[in-house]
């Protein structure tokens, strides 16, 4: 048989088809000739003695050996101190670099056959913090495969196990889409997850080495991914304060049927802390806690223009209007305003002044003992001859850091207030009877006479027990001495401390949060700070359910009284400093308005269970209600009453014919409201805004115009809710 081919059969392997290259064909041609060449190079023998290369190599190898060994102490210390220094690195790159886990789909190689895909398993969820780990297994289990022994397997089956022997950018790929999160879950992401390769290229790089924190904070951002919520809710959050300030819990006063309940009583305030708190935490970018945003306290926070009695013996005299209230046409606002007495510029009362200042450790901040040093150096500039001023210090400078100084030594009383500094002493914790001891001993009769306490919130001024302090600071306020607070910072406010302080003591609190704010309480308002003309001061008000059907009392939760505590002379109540204006608003519904919220009794009097009766009285009548207030003078005991009906003749048809001060008042009403999440009185931030506008008034202050401003603020804060219906 010839062994030599035709020339048909050459031609018809020249145009033959050349077969696939075999995989297992290659590693068995590489696996013979590795054996070989191993058999070749067993089969030598060693050469005898070294060559001179070999030996001068030798004696490198020798040298090298010793070196090291004689240097491994140093290089141990020399690594250790570098390891101590790079320590603060690393921890800043571990805290700042935490990744939040979510659930991803897991790596699932994919393999293949000739005839169909492999079916793989449900994905279950994976750490993204396990990424690397996940990697690294896959790398290895990439090289396990490489180096695994030749087996005899079909070309199919080394394709297949080709699959995971891929490049490197390519396995980073594959990677990259296998933890990426479904297509239903990839618009919820904050950011797409970045490939390994970038992560690799970021971790190498000096200049990302050199920025550990833009660094993490990358790698933070490429892997953050919000969870897959069932529904997503398109409502912008609320930034709420984060600080742990303390404020007194209370619910919003609902509506009242007057026939069931038919007399309202409160005591007044004039604290304004509440608007200060809210207007910082607006300016901050935040929104305030409801139990916070205090309506009246936001009210009587500006100034208004009603008539000031003319004689000290009658410190006030009340001002009524009624008229249509901005949120509901079918409801009106009765507002009732009070004007505190103005004494003339000639009259000078002496003044005894003790400054019970927190120079706690907490206090050493921009905003808090700084800020309180020029408050008060304002205060010391307003004083003369015959005012007196003491300086205590409590849980910080010990004690007395002024003993009672005639205010014209104003270069002394500054010297002292610049040398407090926070600190943690303790040596001042007798803080409050130790100011209270000053000012009794420096009494002056018919002068003003007064603690003013100043803190951030640290009330430990050397009575611990909150009801025992109350206690002290009533008798001390029986023996006419009165407490004022003035609040600064914020992350302690004891808020609700304040306020029981200052109600205790015949006082005021206020919130001190600028410079500005400082002016204006010390400077501005200092008769009404300073001087009390009328304490006990309490409302109460009669509504005729001939007229009247329900009502509601806008603010005043936490001065609320019982019906009897009105005529109760032993029952404390408000008071009002020299100059100061109060206003008190009401939400009444007329009877036969169809704005009422509670349905006829049933089984009302003139009644039937077919056509229950709409009202039980006459719907007749010029009186709306009556007016009822009690007070008593700083020095007395026994209270004086004041009575005056609210007629038909005080309330005007349209908004627009209510003066400046009733708009303006009504658009705080509808903001604060707006702003704490009320049941009641629901308006847009615009229509607040433009009723605001348009009351304005002279507003020689800019007090209302900066109000404009929290309006806006509020506005981008607190959006719109969707589908809000209007009282």
């Amino acid at each position: 048989m010839s062994n030599q081919m035709n020339d048909d059969e050459l031609n018809a392997l020249k145009h033959a088809k050349a077969p696939a290259p075999s995989e297992a064909a290659r590693r068995r041609a590489l696996d013979a000739a590795m054996l070989a060449f191993d058999a070749e190079q067993a089969s030598r023998k060693a050469p005898q003695g070294n060559p001179l290369a070999q030996r001068l190599r030798s004696i490198l190898a020798n040298a090298k050996r010793t070196w090291t060994m004689d240097n491994r102490l140093t290089y141990g210390l020399g690594t250790a101190a570098v390891a101590l220094l790079l320590l603060p690195l690393g921890y800043q790159l571990y805290t700042s670099t935490a990744i939040t886990p979510v659930s991803v789909p897991p790596v699932v190689p994919v393999a293949t056959t000739a005839d169909k895909p492999v079916a793989q398993p449900e994905p279950a969820p994976v750490e993204v913090g396990r990424v690397d780990a996940l990697k690294q297994e896959a790398a290895g289990n990439a090289a396990v495969t490489a180096e695994a022994p030749v087996s005899t397997t079909s070309a199919d089956e080394d394709a297949a196990d080709l699959a995971v022997l891929q490049p490197e950018g390519e396995a980073d790929l594959q990677l990259r889409d296998e933890f990426a999160p479904p297509a239903s879950l990839q618009s919820q992401a904050v950011a797409p997850a970045a490939p390994m390769a970038e992560m690799r290229q970021m971790a190498a790089s000096p200049k990302l080495m050199a920025a550990p924190n833009q660094a993490a904070g990358a790698i933070q951002e490429s892997f953050a991914m919000a969870p897959a919520p069932a529904a997503v809710d398109a409502t912008i959050a609320k930034p709420t304060d984060p600080s742990g300030n303390e404020f007194t819990r209370f619910t919003e006063s609902p509506v009242k049927i007057v026939k069931t309940e038919p007399v309202s009583t409160f005591s007044i305030d004039v604290d304004t802390a509440a608007y200060a708190y809210v207007r910082r935490a607006l300016t901050e970018g935040w929104v305030p806690e409801p139990d916070a945003v205090r309506l009246e306290e936001l009210i009587n926070y500006f100034h208004y223009s009603y008539p000031a009695p003319t004689d000290a013996t009658t410190p006030f005299k009340p001002t009524i209007s009624i008229y249509p209230a901005p949120w509901n046409a079918k409801t009106q606002i009765m507002q009732i305003g009070i004007k505190g007495y103005v004494p003339p510029v000639s009259e000078d009362k002496p003044s005894n002044l003790v400054f019970l200042i927190d120079t706690s450790g907490s206090m050493d901040e921009p905003d808090k003992l700084p800020l309180l040093k020029r408050a008060f150096a304002l205060l010391v500039d307003q004083l003369g001859a015959n005012d007196t001023i003491s300086i205590v210090a409590y849980a910080g400078s010990a004690g007395v850091v002024l003993e009672p100084t005639k205010a014209s030594e104003k270069a002394k009383i500054i010297g002292a207030l610049e040398n407090l500094a926070a600190g943690g002493s303790t040596a001042g914790a007798e803080g409050i009877e130790l100011a209270y001891r000053l000012a009794e001993q420096n009494k002056v009769a018919d002068g003003i006479n007064r603690v003013i306490l100043a803190t951030d919130g640290d009330f430990n001024v050397g009575i611990d027990d909150p009801e025992e302090l109350k206690t002290f600071i009533k008798s001390k306020r029986d023996d006419g001495v009165f407490l004022s607070v003035l609040g600064f910072g914020q992350g302690n406010l004891g808020d609700d401390t304040m306020q029981a302080l200052a109600q205790n003591g015949n006082g005021n609190a206020s919130y001190i949060d600028s410079f500005k704010e400082a002016q204006k309480v010390l400077v501005e308002d200092a008769g009404g700070t300073l001087e009390t003309i009328a304490k006990d001061v309490k409302i109460q008000v009669e509504f005729n359910p001939a007229v009247v059907s329900e009502y509601r009392l806008i603010g005043y939760e936490t001065r609320a009284l019982n019906r009897e505590d009105f005529n109760n002379d032993k029952v404390d109540a408000g008071e009002i400093g020299a100059g100061t204006t109060v206003t008190a608003l009401y939400e009444i519904t007329p009877v036969g308005s169809g704005a009422e919220l509670n349905d006829p009794l049933r089984y009302e009097a003139g009644g039937t269970a077919a056509a229950p009766s709409v009202a039980a009285t006459p719907t007749t009548g010029e009186e709306i209600g009556f007016l009822k207030l009690r007070y008593k003078l700083p020095e007395g005991d026994t209270s004086t009453l004041v009575e005056q009906p609210i007629t038909r003749g005080l309330a005007v048809d349209e908004l627009s014919r209510a003066d400046d001060d009733s708009r303006f008042a009504a658009a705080v009403a509808a903001f604060g409201q707006k702003l704490k999440g009320s049941n009641y009185g629901e308006m847009s931030w615009d229509d607040i805004r433009t009723l605001a506008q348009g009351a304005r008034g002279t507003d020689e202050n800019g007090y209302r115009a900066e109000f404009m401003q929290l309006i806006d603020m509020a506005k981008v804060l607190v959006p719109e809710p969707v589908g809000t219906t209007t009282r």
